[in-house]
C-alpha cells in the first residue's frame, strides 16, 4: 500500500496549527488520525492549543458507542434516556445521575445571567458562585448533545462544569451565553476525544483514509474519470456522509504540504529527482492536460475542476456543477463524453 499522504513528519500538529486561526473548527477524528502515532503528551498539547487558540473541537465525525460491554450498555441506555427527555424518574432511585439531576432541578433559575456575568467580569466572587450554580442546568443540556460518544453523562457533566467555570473566569464582555456554551462544549469535546483515543479510533481513521485513497485511485483507473463520492462510499461499505468526512480529512492532509517549511537546496534537489507520481491518477491528469487545448472553454474548465489540474483539489460533480451552472448528473455525463472524445483523438 502507498504511504498515506496524511503523514506529516515529526511535528504533525505544529504544521497543522499553522493553517488554523481563532474560531476555526478542528475535526476530532482528523486530529486523532493525525496524531495516532504520537504519544499522549502531543495530543494533550494539541488540545491545550485548541483551548488557548479559541478554536472549536468538532466530535461529530467520531463514531458513537459500539460493542456489548457494561459501559457500552450504559451508554446506549443514556442515549435512550436523552431521546425520551432525560427525566430523573426514568432512572433507579439510587442512580447517581438521577440524584444529581434532582439536585440541579431544585436550583432557582430566575436570576439574570447577563447581569451576573458583568459582575463576574468586575471580579465579584459572589456573582461567580451564583453564575456557576445557575449554569449547571445548561451544562446538563449540552451534555445531552454529547451522549453516546464513549463518555458517561455524569463524566460529561463534570467536564462541562469545568468548562463553565473557565467561561466565568475568562468572560469580559459580549454575548455571555454563547461564550459560556463554547467553553462547556469544548471541555466535553476534549473528554470525548481523549476517550476515543483510548478506544483506538485514531488507527481506525488512518485505516479509513488509506482505504479511501486506494479505492479512489482504483476506480479512477477503471472508470477513466474521478469516481463520485457515492461510488467510493459504496465500495467502502460506508455512508456518503462518512465518506465525505474521510475525503475532507484527505484534502486537509494534502493542503498541509503547502505550509511546510521550504527544504534546503540538497533536499529540494532530491525531491525533484523523485517527483514522478507513478499512479493512475497522475497519468490520467497528465494525459488530459496535454489535450485540453483542443477543447472549448466550458469543457476545459470542467475537466480542470474535476481533476484539479490547476493545483487545487479535485472537485466532486456537485462542486464542479455549482461553478459551471450544471447539475451533478450533467457534469458526469459531459465528463464521460469529453474523455471519450479525448481518447479517440489520442488514438487517431
Amino acid at each position: 500500500m502507498n504511504d498515506l499522504e496524511f503523514s506529516f513528519g515529526e511535528s504533525p500538529w505544529d504544521t497543522y496549527r499553522l493553517t488554523k486561526q481563532m474560531g476555526d473548527c478542528i475535526s476530532a477524528a482528523h486530529l486523532l488520525a493525525m496524531l495516532e502515532e504520537e504519544d499522549e503528551q502531543v495530543l494533550d498539547d494539541a488540545l491545550e492549543d485548541i483551548e488557548t487558540g479559541r478554536m472549536i473541537l468538532d466530535i461529530s465525525d467520531l463514531p458513537r458507542v459500539g460493542g456489548n460491554g457494561e459501559a457500552a450498555v450504559r451508554l446506549r441506555r443514556e442515549m435512550e434516556l436523552v431521546k425520551n427527555g432525560l427525566t430523573p424518574a426514568a432512572l433507579e432511585e439510587s442512580d447517581p445521575l438521577r440524584l444529581y439531576l434532582e439536585e440541579v432541578a431544585q436550583v432557582p433559575v430566575c436570576a439574570d445571567s447577563d447581569q451576573l456575568a458583568l459582575r463576574c467580569a468586575a471580579g465579584d466572587e459572589t456573582a461567580m458562585e451564583a453564575l456557576t450554580t445557575l449554569g449547571l442546568s445548561r451544562v446538563i443540556e449540552l451534555a445531552c448533545e454529547h451522549v453516546g460518544y464513549g463518555v458517561l453523562l455524569l463524566d460529561l457533566i463534570q467536564e462541562g462544569s469545568l468548562g463553565l467555570w473557565q467561561a466565568i473566569r475568562n468572560y469580559h464582555y459580549g454575548d455571555y451565553s454563547a461564550f459560556r456554551d463554547r467553553w462547556i462544549r469544548l471541555y466535553m469535546a476534549k473528554a470525548v476525544t481523549l476517550q476515543a483515543r483510548s478506544n483506538g479510533i485514531g488507527q481506525k481513521m488512518r485505516t479509513a483514509l488509506e482505504d479511501y485513497r486506494a479505492v479512489d485511485e482504483r476506480l479512477l483507473g477503471e472508470f477513466g474519470r474521478n469516481p463520485t463520492l457515492e461510488e467510493i462510499a459504496l465500495e467502502l461499505h460506508m455512508s456518503v456522509e462518512e465518506a465525505e468526512s474521510v475525503r475532507k480529512m484527505l484534502e486537509d492532509a494534502r493542503l498541509l504540504a503547502q505550509v511546510k517549511k521550504e527544504p534546503d537546496p540538497v533536499e529540494e534537489d532530491e525531491a525533484e529527482n523523485q517527483a514522478v507520481e507513478d499512479t493512475a491518477q497522475f497519468q490520467s491528469r497528465a494525459r488530459i492536460l496535454d489535450l485540453l487545448s483542443g477543447l472549448d472553454q466550458i469543457d476545459a474548465k470542467l475537466l480542470t475542476l474535476r481533476f484539479g489540474l490547476e493545483g487545487g483539489m479535485p472537485l466532486t460533480p456537485e462542486q464542479s456543477g455549482a461553478q459551471l451552472g450544471l447539475t451533478p448528473e450533467e457534469v458526469v455525463r459531459r465528463e464521460a463524453s469529453i474523455l471519450t472524445k479525448l481518447r479517440n483523438k489520442q488514438e487517431s
